[in-house]
């Protein structure tokens, strides 16, 4: 199997703990597609990818194993999660119910609209298209935390941390989909009228907006996923 090689530990910055270190490295390789979903390897693979012990390397990958992003194969080494649509549409639904209750209660706050969280929102989102960012990577992640920066923002700490794990799980996928069409005009038309009806404090066209939002979502995912799979085939 041939993996190409990332940059040795030692040319990183220092770690206490080269485990965590190792865990970050596989984590940003899986997001920017060096590994890619189905792919198998071994832990010798990534011992000289990495230039590291197995011990450190084993850690990683069953941490990695825990939150979902990689299978192990008894005696066979290891996977990428294959993309798999029903998946992503659990996860989905799960953020949605998530942001639903943070919506409802930032609607119920006397001055949503002096809230520090979605001042700043405000000054990403509700811009003259002449100031939209181009870079669909780095909207693709401004995208992912506008909807992480609503939850935090309704205040409960634990609704968050759920829902920034099963963001970070969506956002393999929706990287993927980035790469081939973006429609950066559309993104910021959504988020924007999801935002100013928060703003107004109508919870029931909030949350009308982010489950079609949500709906167009998945239904992006399930092309991809039914690419995907076409191409294996």
């Amino acid at each position: 199997m041939i993996i190409l090689m990332s940059k040795p530990l030692s040319e990183k910055k220092t770690s206490n703990n080269i485990s965590d270190l190792i865990y970050g490295l596989l984590k940003e390789d899986i997001f920017n597609f060096v590994l890619k979903p189905g792919q198998r390897f071994t832990e010798t693979d990534l011992s000289e990818r990495y230039e590291a012990s197995r011990t450190p390397i084993r850690q990683a990958l069953y941490r990695l194993e825990q939150e979902g992003f990689v299978h192990v194969h008894f005696r066979s080494g290891w996977e990428i999660r294959p993309l798999e649509f029903k998946y992503y549409q659990e996860l989905f639904d799960l953020r949605m119910i998530l942001e639903k209750e943070a919506v409802k209660r930032l609607c119920e706050l006397e001055h949503p609209e002096q809230l520090p969280a979605l001042i700043e929102l405000k000054k990403m989102w509700l811009i003259a298209p002449v100031d939209y960012l181009t870079d669909t990577k780095t909207l693709v992640l401004q995208s992912e935390d506008f909807h992480c920066a609503l939850v935090r923002a309704a205040g409960n700490q634990q609704i968050a941390k759920i829902h920034q794990e099963a963001s970070e799980k969506i956002r393999i996928v929706l990287s993927l989909g980035a790469m081939k069409e973006f429609d950066i005009a559309h993104a910021y038309q959504d988020h924007g009228a999801i935002l100013q009806c928060i703003l107004n404090k109508d919870a029931e066209q909030a949350i009308h907006l982010a489950e079609h939002h949500v709906l167009e979502s998945i239904h992006e995912v399930k092309n991809i996923t039914l690419q995907m799979i076409s191409a294996i085939h």
